[in-house]
């Protein structure tokens, strides 16, 4: 069953990646199954898409890695 209750946007720019994180935290511990858990997963893809994308790790150094 489809529930139309979320209001999630695409994240644009860090003011959005803002707002998003906010609304993470305000349904953090939404329970299993509930409308409140499924917006909080669609919420953490959207969150890993746009940092992975604007804010990429670099691959180790392999030397920095071995505490050299």
């Amino acid at each position: 069953m489809w529930r139309q209750s979320m209001n999630v946007k695409p994240i644009r720019n860090d003011d959005g990646l803002k707002l998003a994180l906010q609304r993470l935290e305000s349904i953090f511990q939404a329970g299993p199954g509930t409308p409140q858990a499924d917006e909080m997963e669609t919420l953490v893809t959207l969150i890993e898409v746009y940092e992975s994308t604007h804010y990429p790790i670099p691959p180790a150094d392999p030397v920095e890695r071995a505490g050299v």
